[in-house]
């Protein structure tokens, strides 16, 4: 039978910090996104994201396929559009995702405070990679 570990081990893994959401474009779309409920056209999200057509595209199917966003085609005075929306779940894992975000500044602005004594680091050197 497993035992649990203590709760000092792996303290700093930050498993909350969802892969699908952690990369740059994708934070951005779903941060867009998250920010304009009714959803946002196509081109719109490119242009607040910085992406071009294609990587746009890339990032969208990856959390369409994840069930974090909807994408709706349809026309505007015979002209497609193409409308992106974050879905509830999406949104519920972007908000988790903040939630373990926070934790890591807090955690990082907790450590700069505490700064190393001289006692701790005399004869020690560094080393040479």
């Amino acid at each position: 039978m497993k035992t649990k570990a203590p709760s000092s081990e792996g303290r700093f893994a930050y498993e909350g910090l969802d892969r699908v959401i952690h990369e740059r474009a994708r934070l951005s779309v779903l941060t867009s996104l998250i920010t304009n409920p009714k959803g946002l056209i196509f081109n719109d999200l490119k242009q607040l994201c910085s992406l071009t057509d294609g990587n746009l595209s890339r990032h969208l199917r990856v959390l369409e396929t994840e069930g974090m966003v909807e994408i709706v085609k349809g026309h505007d005075h015979n002209r497609p559009q193409t409308i992106c929306r974050i879905t509830p779940e999406g949104r519920q894992r972007y908000l988790e995702y903040l939630s373990t975000l926070e934790r890591v500044v807090k955690d990082a602005a907790k450590g700069s405070k505490q700064e190393a004594s001289p006692n701790q680091l005399r004869g020690l050197t560094p080393s040479r990679s």
